[in-house]
């Protein structure tokens, strides 16, 4: 016997409609207004603007777009020397006298593939070599003089050192670093780097040894279930994660199947990767101070002890079931330190926050290991408005961390609200990455050195279109079109009977200026 369908909620008529929200604005207004007499600042909202066309004539638009080109063509000026440099010292192992695109064309061309946003390599073939489009990418980019076939690009992916296109990006990153252009965003005097794992791509079939496996359930029409065995890739990612909302791509780490224990029959792991990413980050990093931003699955002693033996700080987040002695320990010595407290306003919400300092907990085996910890709890409220009732009511949540440096009351609003509480930046890194254009979960090739290739060129276009975007002058435009708006409105802008060649000629003949971020 079937299963009853669910009872659908009655259809709401037009009129109950406009009364229901009718009295949501009302509840918003009253909302705003109790928060502007209590001080709380309402939150912002990251909607574009509801508006018609900021141009009135074609005349208007066009200098509108050749702006933006302008812009544009002054922040690739400025970074793709020193890129394609590095880019152009990767070994080329093709046979010299049967190639016709070099190397460094072939990566500044699968790099365009990402910042112009193409879904796949068809798509780039398709739209790329279309007259006006090749003509225009000609003029901005002189370093490619003809278009390849996207098969072009992916046979040198494949035989080709593809981490050294990381290595180029760390470059152009470590460049803005010297220039100290986020020493503003520091939280601690220190750089905020958010590392997590996130999966690439799946698929029922083993298409590379590399792949790691799991078995999944499913459920036939009858009633049976079964398990099969299904793979994927699984990568984990450092990110610097500011306040102010700007993430940078920083380094990549791909489990692999080799990576695992076969004598215990495990696989790799985040934890293992975490181990091999951070070394690589410190190689690279030295002497630069990092404040890593972790999830709940790092609250471990041997993660702590390498955070410190690197001489980095941490906050990780701490969950309701992990390190069962460290919270003893919370739960018994917080009347212990009573002044260990403070109430402040964040935004909209009331942050209630108490911490103990200075919790020996202890690990390995025969607990022989040893690291202190300090534990900080947020405790916060809020009011907002009910989508159904149209009545104001109060939200409540609460977050606990374990910090690498002790909590005061001078400290704790910068560790916890301006740097832990930001570790979702790498979240909506994440979603750009997969969700808005940049086809993160796209297999672009089933060879895993070229599918390599194709994700490090894929973070370098993100990190280009981030440095555009977060320019004062196309700021402006972000405001009203938004971040895809943006990719779109230069993408069609250069597919598209636009721009000026002598102006483009011009520009490009002027030396390389500064890049101003906002």
């Amino acid at each position: 016997m079937s299963a009853p369908l669910p009872t659908r909620l009655p259809r709401e008529d037009e009129p109950s409609r406009q009364v229901r929200r009718a009295a949501q604005r009302a509840a918003v207004r009253e909302l705003r207004q109790r928060q502007a007499a209590q001080g709380l600042a309402p939150r912002a909202t990251a909607t574009i603007a509801n508006g018609t066309s900021a141009w009135e004539t074609v005349a208007e638009e066009r200098e509108a777009r050749q702006d933006a080109i302008d812009e544009q063509v002054t922040i690739y000026r400025a970074v793709l020397p020193q890129l394609l440099e590095r880019l152009g010292h990767i070994p080329d192992p093709r046979h010299a006298k049967t190639v016709r695109h070099t190397a460094t064309a072939l990566l500044l061309y699968g790099m365009l593939t990402f910042v112009f946003q193409m879904a796949s390599r068809r798509e780039a073939n398709r739209q790329m070599t279309m007259p006006m489009f090749r003509e225009h990418l000609r003029l901005l980019f002189p370093e490619v003089e003809t278009l390849p076939h996207h098969d072009t690009l992916h046979r040198l992916l494949s035989v080709i050192e593809v981490d050294q296109i990381e290595m180029a990006m760390l470059a152009v990153v470590t460049r803005f670093l010297r220039q100290k252009k986020f020493t503003r965003h520091q939280i601690a005097d220190r750089y905020p780097i958010a590392i997590d794992g996130t999966q690439k791509l799946v698929r029922n079939t083993c298409w590379d040894g590399q792949c790691l496996e799991r078995q999944v359930s499913s459920t036939a029409a009858d009633g049976t279930v079964t398990k099969r065995p299904q793979y994927y890739v699984y990568v984990l990612e450092a990110t610097l994660a500011f306040a102010n909302g700007l993430t940078i791509p920083l380094m990549s780490e791909f489990l692999s199947y080799t990576e695992g224990d076969p004598v215990r029959n495990k696989q790799d792991c985040e934890l293992k990767a975490f181990t091999r990413l951070t070394a690589r980050l410190k190689a690279r990093f030295p002497r630069l101070p990092i404040l890593v931003l972790l999830d709940g699955l790092y609250a471990n002693g041997p993660v702590m002890a390498r955070c410190r033996q690197y001489h980095w700080q941490f906050m990780i987040v701490l969950q309701n079931g992990s390190l069962p002695s460290v919270w003893e320990e919370v739960v018994g010595r917080k009347s212990l330190q009573p002044h260990n407290q403070t109430d402040r306003t964040w935004g909209d919400r009331t942050q209630h926050f108490w911490w103990v300092n200075a919790i020996d907990y202890a690990y390995g085996e025969h607990e022989r290991h040893h690291q202190t910890v300090h534990v900080v709890i947020c405790e916060e409220h809020w009011d907002t408005v009910d989508a159904v009732t149209a009545t104001i009511v109060v939200q409540r949540s609460r977050h606990a961390w374990l910090s690498s440096a002790p909590l005061t009351r001078d400290t704790v609003h910068e560790r916890c609200n301006l740097g832990a509480r930001h570790r979702w930046g790498i979240e909506s890194h994440f979603l750009v990455e997969k969700k808005h254009g940049y086809e993160y979960e796209h297999c672009f090739s089933q060879n895993w050195q070229a599918m390599k290739g194709y994700h490090f060129l894929m973070r370098l276009g993100h990190l280009l279109n981030i440095l555009a975007s977060r320019t004062a002058r196309l700021a402006q435009l972000v405001g009203r079109l938004g971040v895809r708006g943006l990719i779109r409105f230069l993408r069609d802008t250069c597919s598209g009977p636009w721009l000026a060649p002598a102006h483009i000629l011009a520009l490009r003949a002027l030396a390389c200026g500064q890049i101003r971020l906002e």
